[in-house]
Formats: structure tokens, C-alpha cells, sequence
């Protein structure tokens, strides 16, 4: 197999014209591929319908290496630029990212279901244009001698071959930042001297606080009624969980230690765990309007926070999970936890916390915007408004009646778990600095600076 899957990447990627370093798309592709194919071991049948027990959907494969149009979202474009980027398709992002495609101007690998093929043109042929494309320029700008041009003094240097390795040296200097994209992921996805684990949580300085952590997080599940332990059924399978710990620093140099269960989403099954995943979150254009709109009018800028969002939203499906490490329950430790409210890390959670979230929004007479689905606004009859900004389980409320405001907060706490935080300071990084008498509002980034540097030792 091990030989196959060699074989036919080897000729996917040559046939496409690709470079070598493009041989893990190659071999990525090749095996998702196969896995859709007619397998001898299953006596022709079809791996991927084997294991998932539903028909595969062969209308979305396209060429490896093709050219391919990747819409470019109106919030990073102006009214002038392109809609769409011009890329190299080099594989499967999977039912949640479509297609990945490789952005031959900024070196780096797009994920995107808003595409366009054009399959009768490959990667190798679209080099080869802006190759000769290059050689032009040359000998049109640079090369060309003083006084009269002739035809034979632009055609000579035309037909010089050393452009081609210029434009090779060229593209791999462009690729150079990809090397410190680890350190940058790595970087925004956690904070130094945080446990990975249960174990390594109860065995730092910090464990006290940690475990007081998790026994906040674990009385806020039971309070919701989250789960019930039951036998796991025939059949079935229970979803493995971890806890997740994150140190959170407030104004005053203030830490705040959270723990929070985590269920392992990446072992669901489409069509059987889950069915529709997407939910959306309020634009970074919609909240720097609001924050306009609340410095031009002196507005009241409130802000609060839903404990535990996810918890919140109903599950439509039958879920399995396995009890949460320190907190099996004596005698029962065998038993599931059949869950009955979502919780972080299934792949619907969001869904059903923004369905529900969104219900209750049209309960209370607000209206949700045609351009920004988590931004919410509503009228009172003295001319005053309110407008809501939600993401995930930040909110941002904007208002000029305070007691209209108050009364949002009232309706809100009576649905869901909520902390208030009053005057808005921060949202998403962004440090809010306000002064109201000379109707000024200052967004910094301080922190998040500082942490940079901290990490590089700069």
C-alpha cells in the first residue's frame, strides 16, 4: 500500500508540475483518494462508506494542480480590488474547511468552500506564463540600449535564459516566512506556565487554585444538569474528554485561574455525532462601527460575559462521554455520561449555543442584522436604541438609556448564566480607553505586545 500510495503521488504531483516540497499535499490527497475508491480488501467495496455507513459524494473531486479562483471576502478587499485570488488546488481541507489551495502571490496555503475551478489549466502551465511574462519585463525595462530601439535590440535579450532561476530564487525567499508560522500558532494558542494535563495540574506550585478551578467548572455542570450516568449501550461509544487550564490576567495585574472540561471532538463521526457545525461570530468591522458609533454619540459601552456558553445550547443528537478525569464517581466508575446540554470541544457546540442565543434575542423584539448575523439592534419608543455585538460568549451592548440597558441585563441573566462587567475595558485583545468628556476613545494592544516579546526573549 505503502508503494501505491507512493506511485501515484509521485504522478499527481509531476503530472501538476508542482515543486517537491508540495509532496505531503501529494500524498494527503492520494490517500483521500483511495479511500474513495474501489478497495480489494472489501471485495470492491469503498473504505470511506464502510466506515461511515453512508454513500460518498464524488461531485466536489477536482484535478490536483489545477487552477482555481478563491473568493476574497468583501470585509478584506476595497470596492475596487479583485473578489477573487487566483490559486493552485493541492487537496481536501475536509467537511469543515472545502478545499485547500495554494496562493501562488503570498506563498501560503488557503482554506476555502467559496472556489471556482479551472481544471484545464495546471500549476505548471501558470508558471510558465509568468515566466515568459518575466522575461518581457526584463528585456523591456532593464536591458534595453540607449537611443533608437530596434526590433533586434528587444529580441536578443529576450531569448538570454537566465530569468527562470531568478524567478525560482525569488519565490523561496517569499516562502521563508512560513518557517516561524509554528512559533506564532503555538504562541496564540497558549500562555506560558499553564498544565497540560490533570496530573501535571495537581503536582504545580498552583495546584491548590487549579483545583479550585476545576471544582468551580464541575459544580457549573451539575448545576446545569449537563449529563446523566448511565450504562454505555451496545454499540455505542463514549468520547474521551481532558481538562483544559488557562491563566487569565486582569487589569491590575490581577490572575484569574480557569479550568475548563473539554470533550475530544475530533473523534466524531459526521452523520452520526453531529450533523451541521457552522455559527457564526460578530465581524471585526462590525465592532470597530460600533465602537465609532459609541465614541461620535457618547454612548454607554457595557460588557458581559456568559459562564460556560456552550453548556447552554440543546443537543439534537446521542452522545457519549466518558466521566472527567478526578471526578468519577465512587462505585459508578464504569458508568457514561450521556450528555444532554453541549459542551466545549464537541464540533455543534457553537451551533446550538448561537441557536439558542439567537431565539432568545427574538423573544426580547431585538432584530438581527442582514450583514452581520451576531449583531443585534432594537428600538425604544423615546428614539433611544440599543445594539448587541456578540462573540462566541463576549458581548459588547451599546445603548444611550442606561435603564434600557439595565433591563437587557436583567432579561439576560434570567436565560443564561451571566457575569456582568460593566463599562466595557477589553474585547478580543483590544484594551478600550475611554473619555467621555472630551468624547475620545483609545483601542491599544499592550498586552498582547508584551506577551510577544516575553515569548522571543525580546
Amino acid at each position: 500500500m505503502n508503494r501505491t500510495i507512493m506511485e501515484r503521488a509521485r504522478s499527481m504531483r509531476i503530472h501538476a508540475g508542482l515543486p517537491l516540497y508540495f509532496w505531503a499535499e501529494a500524498v494527503s490527497t492520494t490517500v483521500y483518494l483511495i479511500n474513495r475508491g474501489p478497495s480489494s480488501a472489501l471485495d470492491g467495496g469503498i473504505p470511506e462508506e464502510a466506515w461511515y455507513g453512508k454513500k460518498v459524494d464524488y461531485s466536489f473531486l477536482r484535478v490536483f494542480g489545477c487552477e482555481v479562483f478563491v473568493h476574497i471576502d468583501k470585509d478584506d478587499r476595497t470596492k475596487l480590488e479583485a473578489k477573487s485570488e487566483k490559486c493552485t488546488f493541492i487537496g481536501y481541507g475536509g467537511d469543515d474547511f472545502g478545499f485547500k489551495c495554494w496562493s501562488i502571490k503570498d506563498k501560503k496555503i488557503i482554506r476555502s468552500r467559496d472556489v471556482v475551478f479551472n481544471e484545464k489549466v495546471m500549476y505548471k502551465q501558470k508558471l510558465q506564463e509568468n515566466r515568459e511574462e518575466s522575461k518581457k519585463e526584463y528585456a523591456v525595462v532593464e536591458d534595453l540600449p540607449d537611443g533608437t530601439v530596434t526590433h533586434e535590440s528587444v529580441q536578443e535579450p529576450t531569448q538570454q535564459e537566465p530569468q527562470t532561476p531568478t524567478v525560482r530564487r525569488s519565490s523561496r525567499v517569499r516562502k521563508e516566512p512560513e518557517h516561524f508560522s509554528p512559533s506564532l500558532y503555538y504562541l496564540l494558542l497558549t500562555d506560558s506556565g499553564e498544565p497540560e494535563s490533570f496530573d501535571e495540574a495537581m503536582q504545580v506550585d498552583a495546584s491548590k487554585k487549579w483545583e479550585q478551578a476545576m471544582d468551580e467548572e464541575h459544580k457549573s455542570l451539575m448545576e446545569n444538569q449537563t449529563w446523566d450516568l448511565v450504562k454505555l449501550p451496545e454499540g455505542k461509544r463514549a468520547l474521551q474528554n481532558k481538562w483544559v487550564y488557562r491563566v487569565k490576567d486582569e487589569e491590575g495585574g490581577k490572575k484569574i485561574y480557569k479550568a475548563r472540561l473539554v470533550v475530544k471532538g475530533f473523534a466524531q463521526k459526521q452523520g452520526i455525532d453531529f450533523d451541521e457545525i457552522f455559527s457564526p461570530v460578530v465581524k471585526m468591522t462590525s465592532i470597530r462601527t460600533v465602537l465609532g458609533i459609541v465614541a461620535a454619540e457618547d454612548l454607554h459601552l457595557e460588557q458581559l460575559d456568559v459562564k460556560t456558553a456552550f453548556l447552554h445550547g440543546d443537543l439534537e443528537e446521542e452522545l457519549y462521554m466518558q466521566q472527567p478525569e478526578g471526578y468519577e464517581v465512587k462505585g459508578k466508575e464504569e458508568m457514561v455520561c450521556k450528555l444532554k446540554k453541549s459542551l466545549y470541544g464537541l464540533k455543534q457546540a457553537p451551533r446550538q449555543w448561537y441557536k439558542k442565543f439567537d431565539s432568545f434575542m427574538m423573544e426580547q423584539g431585538y432584530i438581527r442584522c442582514h450583514s452581520d448575523h451576531c449583531m443585534y439592534t432594537k428600538k425604544f419608543e423615546d428614539g433611544s436604541y440599543i445594539i448587541l455585538c456578540l462573540y462566541v460568549d463576549d458581548m459588547l451592548v451599546a445603548g444611550k438609556n442606561m435603564q434600557e440597558i439595565k433591563v437587557l441585563k436583567k432579561q439576560l441573566s434570567e436565560s443564561f448564566d451571566m457575569k456582568d462587567l460593566g463599562a466595557a475595558r477589553q474585547i478580543l485583545g483590544m484594551r478600550i480607553t475611554r473619555d467621555r468628556k472630551e468624547w475620545k476613545m483609545t483601542l491599544s494592544q499592550e498586552e498582547y505586545i508584551k506577551k510577544v516579546l516575553d515569548r522571543f526573549n525580546m
